[in-house]
């Protein structure tokens, strides 16, 4: 049912809560969305890679291979720009059958200063989505 599930990693300890839900399902694993303002204008302003995004790619291979380990087929990706646009575009152009996310548990004041990725991926998606809460315990 799921062949190729994009999951949305953010390099924190959320990712902890959605790695074993998505096992659970997953053949493939897909993309992470690279934010922030040198992401955001990394094309436009030709900047250099920032440290986060250098951190960030290597922690998406780190996961990949420990994935890669337990016999799934892995590719990464660290797309630049809008988060929820990106994410929408790799799922579309990957052809992804889901959409994992973890949902980090902001209230309106929250979502009103840190953006609601979520929020626009849902609106706008016509890929299922799995969202799982940080610190939620993984599937037995």
């Amino acid at each position: 049912m799921y062949n190729k599930i994009l999951v949305a990693l953010d390099n924190s300890d959320a990712d902890k809560s959605l790695l074993p839900h998505v096992t659970a399902l997953a053949r493939q694993f897909k993309s992470h969305v690279a934010d922030g303002w040198v992401a955001r204008n990394f094309n436009r302003l030709k900047l250099a890679e920032s440290d986060e995004m250098k951190d960030d790619r290597a922690y998406l291979e780190k996961t990949a291979e420990q994935f890669r380990g337990q016999g799934f087929t892995v590719t990464t990706m660290l797309p630049l720009g809008d988060p929820p646009a990106e994410l929408l575009r790799a799922a579309e152009s990957e052809k992804c059958d889901l959409i994992a996310m973890t949902a980090h548990g902001h209230r309106l004041l929250g979502d009103l200063f840190f953006g609601s990725t979520i929020h626009e991926v849902r609106h706008k998606s016509l890929i299922p989505m799995l969202l799982v809460r940080a610190g939620t315990k993984p599937p037995n």
